[in-house]
């Protein structure tokens, strides 16, 4: 197995790849819903409808983005290809996603729903080949742990300009025209994600070499179903997503109509969680050298329902000095898992390997991110469909209800589907200990099997 140490120019490289990744993913955290129905006009109920129908395209094209990345190697490798031929397509579906054409409100809804099931076929082809490429960069899970430690403190620094930078760009450069102005603001970001896609091309290097099964696709499925492993990994990205979705979707509800801030105030507040969240990479990297990383994971998602909790009952109307540091607790903690689940992926892989015999890479990486994109759905539908229970109405003085509702969003409803994701961790038994048996079993299984 190639156990190379990684420059940290590649890790930087690869990082980059992510932070590209999150200019989509921040998008539909953060603004998306908010977007949709304070920006583009659309009826909360549509979108919660949009968010999930949407999402049922990826039960296809996630699993088929799998196998092409098994199935075809090129002279640059199986991943790295896409980065360079279709970082410009997904650009422009994102710069088309958060444009605003004058149309009529069912043409709005016909436009909403092309462009986003653009960008996220888009984001299906350049996302599965990315997460994936972490298994090939080397074998060492210190450095793969390492470099979505780079990975997802990049991711964040992209979360931290769509949180900030869009909503503030988008009032100065609307010149009135809100709309046209996010059109502008996502349309750099669109260009930055471009760029950053090319460069993690240039700067990675495709290294351990895995033979792969040519296993037909419901054979492959049930292969999946055999490793218990990854099984848990998909109920913990399903669910921490949903709960990441909710109250990332919401912050800037809450800043604007909660703490009755302006534009300055709502970059601000949703900056301050993106900002804990970089600093929880850098922290879960220097923690996960001492302690295990599978009790780090289980004990942080416990902590933040707690936290959530306190939050709701604590922080009332106005209160923004209290509402600010808790949101930083609560985003701090939250992604101290976050270089933990990424590298457990690709050892879930091995284990499966492990235990049927047959290696299932891309197809257990394409159908991780239709988990995740699931949760997305799951998230986004909830979001919009609870705006409607709550009777949330746009732009107006909001009622007792809806900021009741608005708070619980932020707060309780989220830190629910964080907990439950800490109580399954503890299904998840391949610690760094359990994972060095694994690799030395491989290693031996292939040896014998070529002697």
């Amino acid at each position: 197995m190639n156990t190379k140490k990684l420059t940290v120019f590649e890790k930087i490289g690869f990082g980059s790849g992510d932070a590209a990744v999150n200019v989509v993913i921040s998008a539909m955290f953060l603004i998306i819903t908010y977007f949709y129905t304070d920006i583009f006009g659309l009826d909360p109920k549509d979108v919660a409808i949009l968010m999930i129908v949407v999402r049922m395209i990826d039960a296809f094209t996630d699993p088929m983005m799998g196998i092409l990345t098994d199935r075809i190697k090129t002279r640059w490798g199986r991943f790295r290809p896409y980065f360079l031929f279709l970082s410009v397509p997904f650009g422009i579906s994102v710069y088309l996603t958060f444009s605003t054409p004058d149309l009529d409100y069912n043409g709005k809804l016909v436009y909403a729903y092309a462009t986003y099931i653009f960008v996220t076929v888009m984001f299906t082809s350049v996302t599965i080949p990315y997460i994936s490429l972490i298994s090939v960069l080397t074998s060492s899970p210190q450095e793969r742990l390492s470099a979505n430690g780079y990975r997802l403190f990049f991711a964040k620094i992209a979360a931290f300009l769509v949180a900030i930078v869009v909503p503030i760009l988008a009032k100065e450069w609307g010149a009135g025209d809100i709309a046209r102005g996010y059109q502008n603001a996502m349309g750099l970001m669109a260009a930055l994600g471009t760029g950053l896609f090319l460069f993690c091309f240039f700067t990675t290097k495709e290294r351990v070499e895995h033979v792969v099964d040519r296993t037909p696709i419901v054979g492959m499925i049930r292969l999946l179903l055999r490793n218990d492993q990854w099984l848990v990994l998909c109920g913990v990205c399903i669910i921490g997503t949903v709960g990441y979705v909710i109250r990332g979707s919401v912050a800037i509800y809450y800043a604007k109509y909660f703490l009755g801030g302006d534009e300055v105030m709502q970059s601000s507040f949703m900056g301050t969680g993106v900002a804990a969240a970089v600093l929880a990479m850098v922290a879960s990297t220097w923690i996960t050298k001492s302690y295990c990383k599978v009790k780090l994971f289980r004990y942080t998602q416990l902590l933040v329902g707690i936290l959530s909790v306190v939050m709701f009952f604590l922080v009332q109307p106005g209160d923004v000095a209290s509402a600010f540091v808790l949101y930083f607790l609560i985003s701090f903690v939250v992604d101290l898992h976050a270089p933990v689940f990424w590298s457990a992926i690709a050892e879930a892989v091995d284990y499966g390997h492990l235990k049927t015999g047959k290696r299932v890479a891309g197809m257990s990486f394409g159908l991780i991110s239709f988990c995740q994109k699931a949760g997305m759905g799951i998230g986004g539908f909830v979001v919009a469909w609870l705006l409607g229970v709550f009777e949330y109405v746009p732009d107006v003085e909001q009622t007792q209800t809806s900021l009741m509702g608005i708070a619980l969003m932020l707060t309780v409803i989220p830190g629910f589907f964080h907990a439950l994701m800490g109580g399954l961790m503890f299904k998840y038994f391949i610690t760094d200990k359990a994972y060095d048996t694994i690799k030395v079993q491989l290693a031996e299984a292939e040896t014998a099997a070529k002697s």
